[in-house]
């Protein structure tokens, strides 16, 4: 199929942005957040009015054969780790830039008739 000159142009730009991403390091999926919980004791101080919350944790959280799968990490993970989660999220954004060209470009082309006569 040939693609005019923008097109071209644009999946050139895209296909060496994510092979840099890609040189660039490991890439974790997933979400990363830093949170306080409650642990439900009865008597405990999260429970108490106003809530002093546990915390705060950084979760991992990601699916893992249709599966939430949430890990803890310590605050010397996610420094490490970091650079993980930004690679991920910017081959993300990337990918989604490739698939949305893709999508112009078949959408763009002109569609057969359709024939109303079946063929058995």
């Amino acid at each position: 199929m040939q693609l005019d000159k923008a097109t071209r142009a644009e999946f050139a730009r895209l296909s060496n942005e994510i092979a840099a991403a890609a040189r660039a390091g490991l890439a974790l999926p997933g979400t990363l957040t830093h949170r306080r919980t409650r642990c439900g004791k009865a008597g405990c101080r999260c429970t108490a009015d106003p809530p002093v919350l546990h915390g705060p944790y950084w979760s991992w959280t990601r699916k893992i054969e249709n599966k939430t799968v949430t890990r803890y990490l310590s605050d010397a993970e996610v420094a490490d780790y970091q650079v993980f989660f930004e690679n991920a999220k910017q081959l993300r954004v990337l990918l989604s830039e490739l698939e949305a060209l893709s999508l112009a470009v078949v959408e763009a082309r002109p569609r057969p008739a359709r024939s109303n006569r079946r063929s058995d």
